[in-house]
């Protein structure tokens, strides 16, 4: 076999090493070129798969942004389509209004009403049946000697002047001497005044001679046997008690035990009793109740001094009772604008005067609806607003019945600019004058009582036993008409609310107010069927109306001849 010797030719293996490649320029045939797009495919893919884990963390972190964002930019219109929107009258936006009002109701006298003028309305005198002698006693139930009638008069000035009337009702059915009422201590009043600190005593006794029996301290034996009239077991009657009820449920017990004491006995007997009671109830009120001494002649020189500074306009003047003081603030627990601080302020008055009362399961509290349904206090700004828009000018004298106010010296600056001409009780009378009153809030509600009861205009802003009784008693006296304006608060929440208003269109609105006050203002004969807000105390007729006309007869309706005789 013959060897071949010829060497063979290897053909190199391209190596794919970073030398190799940088000597692969000198291979014409350039087999590297291969190794060069594998490398590069290989580096590719890396770079590729890096990048991707890259991207992929990048996009991870943009995502919660890209959600924190869409929940920003989306949940807030979203929401707001689930959100009970604000109802009309629900926020306290007086303030706005005034600021933007306040140039044109300083420049405004256009329509200026005279106080002389301000009530178009009469009553319409109908023939009625011919009164008895109102003197003559009247023939209740028997009267019992050795009966007694005991009562715990409870709440404010008013509230105690029901109780008092009433119980001469209930003594007077029952047929039972009636004791001299004591008055129930209460923490948010704050006055130990006495019957005898408010009221003439002595003219309440004779008064009602002839008609129920009254005296002073409960007989010897009885309180030799009980020693105080606090250890003699009271009833409880339900509020509201019926003649019935009193004739089958309380007299037996007083026949058995001779003495009975009813606690508390506000709001005690229905408003629709027999005319015989009725008659007790008008005589107890509007004849018997007469203030006492110091408070009626502290009053008068209130009155008077009033009409000297009303002399612009011939003696008269506007009276507003303000329901604006802290403890009644807190109590409607609306909402003003005093933020934070007021709610914190509030809720410190509410826990202190009513303790849990208004943190209970059962209680919901809705600032707003009360609002809407007319049941907050006024504020001194709105009452300027409402009667500058009746009419009334910014020289009008005005005297404020009220206790201490929330914040007096800010809410009455806005009244102020409307009504230059504000008087209180404070102003008008001397410091050494009110020296006896202070700390007694009963004494110092029957001084705004009896210079309000004088006024040519009353303006009421809160409801309440105070309106209630002066309203019938002005009645009483005016010839059956209240004079006195009593805002739709409802409507007044509507117009208030919206700050695009203007002063034309409140002000027309506040006329039709004025004129139907004028119109509800005139004594007419109430229902038969009696209830809280339609009673003997505001509406005297037709129970009250001989009584009324009898004391008309003899009287001429001047400050100072009635001042004595009320």
């Amino acid at each position: 076999m013959a060897l071949n010797n010829k060497p063979t030719t290897m053909t190199p293996k391209p190596n794919c090493n970073a030398n190799s490649l940088a000597a692969a320029d000198t291979f014409s045939t350039n087999p590297s070129l291969h190794c060069r797009r594998k490398l590069r495919r290989r580096g590719s893919f890396a770079d590729q798969l890096l990048r991707g884990r890259r991207n992929l963390v990048r996009y991870l972190l943009l995502f919660p942004l890209l959600y924190i964002s869409a929940l920003i930019t989306c949940v807030g219109p979203i929401s707001a389509l689930f959100r009970t929107p604000t109802l009309p009258g629900s926020l306290y936006k007086s303030h706005q209004i005034f600021d933007k009002l306040l140039h044109q109701i300083q420049e405004d006298n256009s329509s200026a009403i005279q106080l002389s003028a301000v009530w178009k309305y009469k009553r319409k005198v109908k023939e009625q049946k011919r009164c008895v002698n109102t003197t003559a006693r009247r023939q209740l139930g028997m009267l019992e000697p050795d009966r007694y009638l005991i009562v715990d008069a409870n709440g404010g000035l008013n509230q105690q002047r029901s109780s008092i009337c009433n119980a001469v009702a209930v003594a007077g059915l029952l047929g039972a001497t009636l004791i001299i009422p004591q008055f129930e201590f209460h923490n948010v009043w704050k006055d130990p005044s006495v019957f005898s600190d408010i009221y003439d005593e002595e003219h309440f006794v004779n008064t009602l001679k002839g008609h129920v029996k009254v005296i002073r301290e409960l007989p010897q034996e009885f309180m030799e046997k009980y020693n105080n009239i606090s250890n003699i077991t009271f009833l409880k009657v339900p509020a509201w008690a019926s003649a019935n009820y009193y004739l089958e449920e309380v007299q037996p017990i007083l026949e058995n035990n001779r003495v009975i004491r009813i606690a508390p006995f506000a709001n005690r007997l229905a408003m629709n009793l027999p005319p015989q009671i009725q008659t007790l109830r008008c005589l107890a009120n509007y004849e018997a109740l007469r203030f006492s001494v110091p408070i009626l002649e502290l009053a008068k020189q209130l009155v008077n001094r009033m009409t000297e500074k009303s002399s612009i306009s011939g003696g008269n003047f506007v009276s507003v009772h303000l329901r604006f003081e802290e403890d009644m603030v807190a109590f409607s627990c609306c909402v003003y604008e005093g933020g934070v601080a007021e709610r914190l302020k509030m809720d410190s008055i509410r826990e202190k005067g009513w303790g849990d009362k208004f943190k209970r399961k059962d209680r919901v509290i809705e600032p707003g609806l009360n609002r809407i349904n007319g049941k907050c206090p006024m504020t001194p700004l709105e009452v300027g607003m409402m009667l500058r828009g009746m009419g009334f000018t910014n020289n009008t004298p005005i005297y404020l019945a009220s206790g201490k106010l929330y914040q007096a010296e800010r809410n009455l600056a806005p009244l102020r600019k409307m009504f230059p001409l504000v008087e209180t009780k404070e102003s008008l009378a001397k410091p050494d004058e009110l020296a006896s009153f202070q700390g007694y809030s009963s004494r110092l509600a029957a001084l705004d009582y009896m210079v309000c009861l004088y006024s040519e205009v009353f303006v009421t802003t809160q409801g309440g036993n105070f309106p209630h009784f002066l309203m019938g008693h002005r009645r009483f006296l005016y010839n059956g008409h209240a004079k006195t304006i009593k805002p739709d608060k409802t409507k007044l929440a509507l117009l208030l609310h919206n700050t695009s208003i203007s002063w034309s269109t409140f002000k027309d609105e506040m006329k039709l107010m004025l004129a139907e006050s004028d119109r509800k203002g005139i004594m007419v004969p109430r229902p038969r069927k009696s209830n809280r807000r339609n009673s003997l105390y505001s509406n005297p007729l037709p129970e009250c109306r001989c009584l009324w006309e009898a004391q008309n007869s003899t009287l001429k309706l001047t400050h100072n001849v009635l001042i004595q005789d009320h």
